[in-house]
């Protein structure tokens, strides 16, 4: 069976989406006869994230990184994130001239300088950096690939997502709140633009699913809203199938999964006209992309639950997962080289 490890940073018991694309492919890999396994955080002392304690990275080592890959012996390596495990198992990738895949999946540009001083630019110019050796820089949708190519980015190459519709779909629960319903799930920090939603005058219910650095701070300027914490499996199956409306504020996700589980479930979507909601839905008549958000949350009320069903059913996990398995697949053997002077130099973007 041809084996594919994949390298991540992010993993359970973390719930977000890079965790739930690694886990849904792997279990969907089986069916292409490619077995996935993972180099995780669990495998490592960890520590918490600065400014995000619910989050822990881990404080790996070239040896036990070495120790693992060649106990694996895999026939491919991906590398899912751009933290500390990601960054040592790139280097030995580099170090002993093999080929490798990587994937964007987070805009940290955006996220790190929502939490501190550091300029987007800076920010770039080492995920340009870390992705420059990649065979295949996999991205989530058509937008984001082409903002990637503008950056400066090399080798880009698209891979969508999936939904388990044999968990998310149309069911009759009633949560007995006020109608109609408003869900928005997530995580709950700064960069999710929760107040954008919160701050909306709407008729009926705001609920909240999702657990995260905010909460606290959330649950107390808005005691009007509903919040629900971490929900998982069949209840939050059972919570998105009870409400009305699916209400998506953030600006900054590269694609949004919980979009696709909504519409599975038959919630029409409201959000802004950004990547990831305007890529997800395109002109598909089953959500509304405004700027005016509360307009958007009004309008979608119209939408047609059947049409956001049949749209999500054509966005299964084994697409997604076959796209994956052809870019880790098809590398190419490299010239062994080093590290040496490789960060800056040769960036025609390190100068912006």
């Amino acid at each position: 069976m041809t084996h594919i490890l994949v390298a991540t940073d992010a993993w359970h018991p973390q719930v977000n989406g890079v965790v739930r694309t690694l886990t849904m492919m792997a279990e969907a890999a089986k069916g292409f006869g490619v077995e996935v396994s993972f180099l995780t955080p669990q495998s490592f002392r960890t520590f918490a994230m600065p400014s995000y304690p619910d989050l822990r990275l881990a404080l790996p080592y070239p040896a036990k990184i070495a120790q693992l890959i060649e106990a694996a012996k895999p026939d491919s390596i991906h590398i899912a994130t751009e933290g500390p495990i990601g960054l040592l198992v790139r280097r030995y990738c580099r170090k002993r001239g093999l080929p490798f895949t990587t994937s964007f999946h987070t805009r940290f540009p955006e996220y790190v300088s929502a939490r501190s001083p550091i300029p987007e630019s800076w920010v770039w110019r080492v995920l340009r950096w870390f992705h420059r050796p990649s065979q295949a820089v996999m991205a989530a949708t058509p937008a984001l690939a082409a903002e990637l190519r503008m950056r400066g980015f090399r080798n880009v190459v698209l891979w969508s997502r999936g939904v388990d519709t044999s968990l998310f779909h149309p069911r009759s629960v009633d949560l007995c709140l006020p109608m109609p319903v408003y869900l928005s799930v997530g995580r709950l920090a700064v960069e999710k633009n929760l107040e954008a939603f919160l701050d909306l005058d709407l008729p009926g219910t705001k609920l909240v699913v999702g657990d995260g650095p905010a909460l606290t701070a959330l649950e107390r300027k808005y005691p009007n809203a509903v919040f629900l914490g971490a929900r998982h499996g069949e209840e939050l199956a059972e919570i998105y199938a009870a409400s009305d409306i699916f209400v998506f504020p953030s600006r900054t996700d590269t694609f949004g999964l919980v979009l696709l589980e909504a519409l599975a479930s038959g919630l029409p979507v409201a959000a802004f006209p950004v990547t990831g909601p305007r890529d997800v839905i395109g002109s598909a008549p089953v959500g509304v992309l405004d700027e005016d958000l509360r307009a958007a949350c009004l309008d979608a009320l119209q939408v047609s639950r059947e049409d956001c069903v049949e749209f999500a059913g054509a966005h299964t996990w084994q697409a997604s997962t076959r796209v994956f398995i052809e870019h880790a697949l098809n590398v190419r053997p490299i010239e062994q080289e080093g590290e040496v002077a490789e960060f800056g130099a040769e960036d025609p973007h390190f100068a912006a």
